[in-house]
């Protein structure tokens, strides 16, 4: 999660991540950044994001995300 979190924070270091849930709804994140974080979660993380799990419920908060690269974690084994 701490890895996650520095990615977050390097794109917006104004926002705290740790607690904000509507990353998409309250458009904290937009389409740039989703490209960028799916890119640094494959390099930093050698996690791939595929186009059908970029949803705005996977993307609203720092948990869900979280939640979603450990799901894909489990998938690829």
């Amino acid at each position: 999660m701490d890895e996650l979190l520095d990615i977050l924070s390097e794109l917006h270091p104004d926002v705290n991540f740790e607690e904000e849930d509507a990353l998409i709804d309250d458009e904290i994140l937009d389409s740039f950044d989703i490209v960028t974080l799916v890119t640094e979660i494959g390099e930093r993380m050698d996690v791939t994001i595929g186009a059908k799990d970029i949803t705005p419920e996977n993307f609203n908060s720092a948990d869900a995300l979280y939640d979603l690269i450990e799901r894909i974690r489990e998938e690829e084994g």
